[in-house]
């Protein structure tokens, strides 16, 4: 009982109790988002800095920007075995696969059909293999061997 109260308490305390204080707190919430943004921006340019920049030299002593050394590295703990790295070179040449879900509401009266046809080529097809083995066994029978 005593945790049940403890429960509306807390709920009740997160609860805004007017307009202005959900303002005030929407206002807090933007101002941080905002911050957050422009902090990843910032973090963004500095990336992109360091990848075009020369950051080490390869065996021969040429330079290496921060994108090729990045290259080099994942080339070698791809060819490792580590499959991450797999990943990294597979995702950043261009060839990352789709991860996208369509969600949709469908009738009831769709989702039987389609089932009715995929589930009706597999006994289609079951039956027609049964229908010919009969008619090749009624052929050798009427055939007279």
């Amino acid at each position: 009982m005593e945790r049940k109260q403890n429960n509306l308490k807390n709920c009740e305390a997160t609860q805004f109790r007017s307009g202005s204080e959900a303002a005030e707190q929407g206002k807090k919430g933007g101002i941080a988002s905002g911050k957050a943004r422009r902090e990843k921006a910032d973090l963004k340019k500095q990336l992109q800095v360091w990848l075009e920049t020369d950051v080490a030299r390869d065996k021969n002593g040429n330079p290496l920007t921060g994108a090729e050394l990045m290259v080099q590295v994942a080339a070698k703990h791809m060819k490792d075995g580590n499959p991450k790295y797999w990943e990294l070179i597979r995702d950043t040449a261009g060839f990352k696969p789709v991860d996208k879900v369509m969600v949709a509401e469908v009738d009831q009266s769709v989702v039987d059909e389609v089932e009715a046809m995929v589930l009706g080529d597999q006994t289609n097809e079951q039956s027609g293999k049964k229908e010919s083995a009969g008619k090749e066994n009624n052929s050798e029978e009427g055939s007279g061997k």
